[in-house]
């Protein structure tokens, strides 16, 4: 072994002057620790107590961290202890109510009793007196007459015809009234006047160019009458180079007069007409 020098001594002593070690730092976080303790109450959270416990070390923080344990028992006792006391009341209130009910329960039944008991004979006596009564009256008559010329009787009116199919005047003089009927009913609606059904039509009329006169074929237009045909108002609409087509308005009825005739008898005149197209078709 070697011998220790002074001058080694006081070598340590300045290394130890200059480390940064510190020994004495779980003392300081006790102290810490039991400051914030009295500030905010012994109740800490079980991280903080993992903490404490980890940086805490020699017996002083065993004996912290086993205080704030039992301090944190005695706060969740308590509150059992509540939570219970609360439980055992809900219970008799419960307990309570229930007998309550039973004795209102209880209470109503034989009240309910006396109706079915004072009803039950009152239909027994009504069922065998009222219905022989009932049944009785309407079999009586046919059961008291029995005899051989009511027998006689009921035999002739079997053979009555209630539709009357062998009376052959009657049969004819219902079927004169009949015809009668039906002979007034035709007249009247063939004198009703029934709607007739009309269209609008706004025709095209085209020339051949712009050297075609555009009075004479109006002029021929408009010559064309057929019975169900009423010409109306009519204009002049540029098409384009100095051309101009006759836009004319008629009305036309449905049943006489269609637009394929109506065509036909525009283009009959060749000379003025290159085409005749349909601008607009309305139902009137």
């Amino acid at each position: 072994m070697e011998p220790f020098f002074p001058s080694d001594r006081k070598m340590a002593a300045d290394f130890l002057m200059h480390e940064k070690i510190w020994f004495d730092k779980f003392k300081y976080d006790d102290a810490e620790k039991r400051y914030y303790e009295q500030m905010n109450g012994p109740v800490a959270s079980p991280s903080c107590q993992q903490s404490a416990s980890t940086t805490s070390s020699g017996p002083g923080g065993d004996q912290n961290e086993l205080v704030t344990r039992i301090a944190n028992l005695e706060v969740e006792n308590q509150n059992l202890h509540s939570v219970v006391a609360d439980l055992q009341l809900a219970i008799s209130k419960l307990e309570t109510r229930l007998n309550m009910l039973e004795k209102s329960s209880t209470s109503h039944h034989p009240s309910a009793t006396p109706p079915t008991q004072h009803v039950t004979p009152m239909k027994k006596v009504e069922s065998p007196a009222a219905p022989p009564k009932k049944v009785e009256l309407p079999s009586a008559p046919p059961a008291k007459k029995v005899g051989p010329s009511e027998a006689d009787d009921e035999d002739e009116d079997d053979d009555i015809d209630l539709f009357g199919s062998g009376d052959e005047e009657e049969d004819q003089e219902a079927a004169k009234v009949r015809e009668e009927r039906l002979r007034q009913y035709a007249e009247k609606k063939s004198k009703k006047p029934g709607l007739i059904a009309k269209s609008s039509i706004l025709l095209d009329v085209k020339p051949w160019d712009d050297e075609t006169d555009m009075a004479k074929m109006e002029e021929c237009v408009r010559s064309v009458q057929m019975d169900g045909l009423v010409w109306g108002a009519s204009k002049l609409v540029p098409v384009g180079y100095g051309i101009k087509k006759l836009q004319i308005q008629c009305v036309v009825e449905d049943d006489k007069i269609g637009t394929d005739i109506l065509e036909e008898e525009i283009t009959k005149f060749e000379d003025y007409v290159q085409s005749v197209d349909i601008a607009a078709f309305n139902k009137i």
